[in-house]
């Protein structure tokens, strides 16, 4: 998240071309229980399309393994750990998908989505390159964009082409297949052969996101609104603001 790089006008052409590795640097042996999860995953696949189909059904289902009970929910953790106790958790999910993704070798980055006309409304996705072309995928809600003709599309195709947008959205199950979540986004690097570089520490839902949740939980009585003045930081220093629009975890 630190590293991000906001996807615009300005470095469209730079996140498409140079900015992520377009073949995966895995090797047999670095994550083995993540090449069991795989090999399970896309047995019966026959093309990178089914095996990103797979792939992206089996992420979705980690809510369903996932505890639902505040005091409990924990966030971050390996990619076994985190396949291991489900997650509700986007950010937590996309990384599960991005390293299932490399390990399969498909080549995999994570997306930060948010709606800046509304409160709350970070997503985190995935990208995954094949046939010389990324495409965004949604692996919290099994999405999987692709343009009629069955190209993929990315999340840049998405920002300027709300059709694509609309075609895929399936009701209640696809809540950020939305126009309004594709206002945004910024895109950032995650190579799971590095996985020693990176830290994967475990916590617990802190207060801040713990009354976030809870009004979720309860359907946002009165509408969506901050809760905690964020709004307000319109007027720090726009450095500042532009590290808390662009993440959203700290939203």
């Amino acid at each position: 998240m630190e590293n991000m790089v906001r996807l615009c006008l300005e470095t469209e052409s730079f996140l498409y071309s140079r900015y992520t590795l377009t073949r995966s640097l895995y090797r047999k042996g670095m994550r083995p229980r993540l090449e069991q999860y795989v090999k399970a995953i896309v047995s019966d696949c026959h093309s990178d399309e089914e095996r990103i189909e797979a792939i992206t059904r089996f992420t979705s289902g980690l809510q369903d393994k996932a505890n639902e009970d505040f005091e409990s929910m924990l966030i971050g953790g390996t990619e076994e750990e985190i396949i291991t106790r489900g997650s509700y958790w986007c950010p937590d999910v996309a990384r599960v998908a991005c390293a299932l993704h490399q390990v399969a070798g498909l080549p995999a980055r994570i997306v930060y989505l948010v709606d800046t006309g509304k409160a709350y409304s970070g997503h985190v996705i995935t990208e995954v390159y094949r046939a010389k072309a990324w495409g965004a995928v949604d692996p919290l809600t099994n999405v999987v964009y692709r343009y009629p003709e069955g190209k993929p599309a990315s999340t840049w195709d998405l920002m300027n082409n709300h059709s694509l947008i609309e075609r895929h959205w399936k009701g209640e199950s696809t809540p950020y297949t939305t126009v309004g979540q594709f206002r945004r986004a910024a895109v950032s690097n995650y190579f799971v052969w590095r996985w020693k570089d990176y830290s994967y520490a475990v916590s617990k839902i802190n207060e801040y996101y713990r009354s976030i949740l809870e009004m979720s939980s309860k359907g946002w009585p009165g509408g969506l609104r901050w809760l905690h003045g964020e709004d307000k930081r319109l007027s720090v220093p726009q450095k500042t603001f532009k590290n808390f629009l662009w993440n959203p975890m700290m939203r």
